[in-house]
């Protein structure tokens, strides 16, 4: 009995609270695109494990000698679930309910493009939603995501400023290849009850991209796109 009224008690706090779904989902999200990336980087599955302290950190740091990096993986849970969630929420009720923030709808299937500001559905409203929201949120959210990791990595400030000098820049280029399109696609093209998987399925490809990108060196960045 105690199983089905939790059950209940958790969909009703979600429907209540809609950024709980949000963390929910991207405290997923995200650890899933770092297993994916560390798979394609040749990572396993396995039993042995070397732990150091490091030199700069009283913290323990987790290094798998060939398998998966779990404290990368937490790293990502965290900073997905805590902090992507509930900034994308806050810029989702800045700016009218841009349809990225599809995981914060009360109603999923209520999810409304027609907002005040652009009334209809087309190609042309798309685009221009598509370009707001590459001017708006993505350089701050990358810029974020290279600081704060860093930090979560235990690296120093400067550190950190220097990771987003190296890479915010080549990150961006990409997303502005990527993102005006496929946030054009989700407007335009995609039925209202599909949008929500669409732009999930595309945000955990992003991610993997993420986590590709946090991990190459310095020197590997200008070669790496």
């Amino acid at each position: 009995m105690a199983g089905p009224l939790l059950w209940q008690n958790f969909k009703v706090l979600v429907t209540r609270y809609p950024i709980m779904r949000g963390m929910i989902s991207y405290s997923l999200i995200w650890p899933t695109g770092s297993l994916i990336q560390q798979t394609v980087e040749g990572r396993r599955w396995g039993e042995s494990a070397n732990f150091r302290a490091a030199s700069s950190s009283a913290h323990l740091h987790f290094h798998p000698t060939g398998t998966y990096d779990w404290w990368r993986v937490f790293r990502f849970s965290m900073y997905g679930g805590l902090f992507v969630a509930p900034t994308l929420y806050g810029w989702v009720k800045v700016s009218d309910r841009l349809p990225l923030a599809c995981p914060f709808r009360s109603n999923p299937n209520a999810l409304q493009i027609s907002s005040a500001m652009w009334p209809q559905t087309s190609l042309r409203t798309g685009v221009i939603k598509a370009a707001v929201e590459t001017i708006s949120y993505t350089p701050g959210a990358m810029t974020c995501f290279y600081f704060i990791m860093s930090l979560l990595e235990s690296k120093t400030v400067e550190e950190a400023v220097a990771e987003v000098g190296k890479k915010f820049l080549p990150t961006y280029k990409v997303a502005l290849s990527v993102w005006p399109l496929v946030a054009t696609i989700n407007f335009t093209l995609i039925p209202e009850r599909n949008r929500v998987p669409f732009i999930s399925a595309c945000s955990l490809c992003w991610t993997c991209f993420l986590a590709y990108m946090k991990h190459l060196e310095h020197h590997e960045v200008d070669g790496a796109i």
